[in-house]
């Protein structure tokens, strides 16, 4: 129960929170985020109920909205040459952060907490204050030395005039009524849900299949979360280098790839049951397709609707979550762990189908458009233009300079 209100915490921060990145940015929005969630995090100590735990969690769930303002923030940062890569490295290290953190707080703080204390149950609860700490830190750096976007803040760029004031609630609709929007929503299900949906269910699989024990299972399906560290990286670089050579249709061939392919060896791992060294092999390579796709879809969401980019890329990320609820149903209804991966697989294949349905204004889908030369549309920086309201922008393809300006 506790997990489910914790992923509800995050979808919902993660919807909310994407229409203010375009009003305010995404630097002030993160800063609060992180000093704000630090405080159920250190307060963790102090549970000794199911019902504190759930409540608990529900208020921490809402730091994972931060990857929400990660990806606005160097979707404003970079040039569109480089957007894919830019967003899965921050993004596939950021997943990685949630696996470094359990081996840092039960090797390292849990065993020093326990010699100092004498006693686990006080070890595990104080040992949590100090991820709180860090990320209260991180909050504070952020807001004190970092800029929202090359020419500075929003705040600063408002008051000069060089940056039109943004409604969120403009930018929210305007982004949820692009039909792009909820293709890269499922697809995103498809991609960063089975992840989430995997960091759990892998363990299962392999105590149940092959006779693994907690600690053995729970080891191997770490490998799911490692490959972060370049998976989904050389998933966004792939898709840059695809737009280089065939602009947006090559970044969609891309991702129609990844998803196929990680559906087809989703299947292939539910029935490689046989020998546990083939059902290792396949899940490393079944978990670098599923990041390079969530890498994939982030090289895409910045040109969607530009000066939308902060309620966009909040309502795909959402779908990550939503992905991973859905899932972990059919894990907890179907009769075997098995035939609840071959629904997920088939489930992702078909999510790659609508690929052919991704139409963006000013450039090639798969079937349709055409891709329009620089001087004709978006230029090289996907970012809010400084002549048009956010609702004029929605349905006008217009020269953009490097930043809100």
């Amino acid at each position: 129960m506790s997990n489910i209100f914790s992923v509800a915490g995050t979808v919902v921060m993660r919807f909310s929170l994407g229409p203010l990145c375009d009003k305010y940015g995404a630097r002030l929005i993160m800063a609060m985020v992180l000093c704000a969630a630090s405080i159920p995090t250190a307060l963790t100590f102090l549970v000794n109920s199911s019902v504190g735990l759930t409540v608990l969690r529900l208020f921490i769930g809402t730091a994972g909205s931060c990857f929400v303002m990660c990806q606005y923030w160097t979707s404003r940062m970079f040039t569109k040459e480089i957007v894919g890569t830019a967003n899965a490295l921050v993004g596939g290290w950021g997943n990685l952060g949630g696996g470094v953190t359990q081996l840092v707080m039960g090797s390292v703080l849990f065993p020093i907490f326990k010699a100092a204390s004498d006693d686990a149950e006080i070890a595990w609860r104080y040992s949590s204050i100090v991820p709180a700490v860090v990320a209260f830190t991180t909050g504070l750096v952020i807001f004190n030395i970092s800029d929202d976007c090359p020419r500075g803040n929003y705040s600063k760029l408002k008051k000069t005039g060089e940056m039109p004031e943004v409604s969120a609630a403009a930018s929210f609709r305007s982004g949820s009524l692009d039909f792009n929007t909820w293709i890269l929503f499922i697809q995103y299900a498809c991609c960063f849900g089975v992840e989430l949906t995997m960091n759990n269910a892998a363990a299962l699989y392999f105590n149940e299949q092959f006779g693994q024990s907690t600690e053995a299972a729970a080891a191997i399906a770490s490998i799911f979360g490692w490959m972060n560290i370049f998976a989904r990286p050389i998933g966004g670089f792939i898709s840059d280098k695809s737009n280089s050579i065939g602009g947006m249709k090559g970044r969609l061939m891309w991702q129609t790839f990844c998803l196929v392919a990680e559906g087809i060896l989703i299947i292939i791992f539910a029935h490689a049951t046989n020998n546990l060294g083939t059902s290792i092999f396949v899940l490393i390579i079944f978990s670098i397709l599923v990041q390079a796709a969530e890498g994939s879809t982030f090289g895409i969401v910045p040109y969607v609707n530009p000066p939308c980019t902060g309620s966009i890329a909040g309502i795909v990320g959402a779908g990550g979550n939503v992905g991973a609820v859905c899932f972990s149903l059919a894990f907890r209804q179907l009769p075997t762990t098995k035939e609840a991966f071959v629904v997920m697989g088939i489930t992702v294949i078909c999510s790659s189908i609508l690929s052919v349905c991704i139409a963006i204004q000013g450039h090639e889908g798969l079937l349709t458009g055409k891709e329009l030369s620089n001087d004709d549309t978006i230029a090289d920086v996907l970012t809010v233009p400084s002549q048009m309201s956010i609702e004029e922008v929605g349905s006008v393809v217009a020269k953009h300079d490097d930043c809100p300006a």
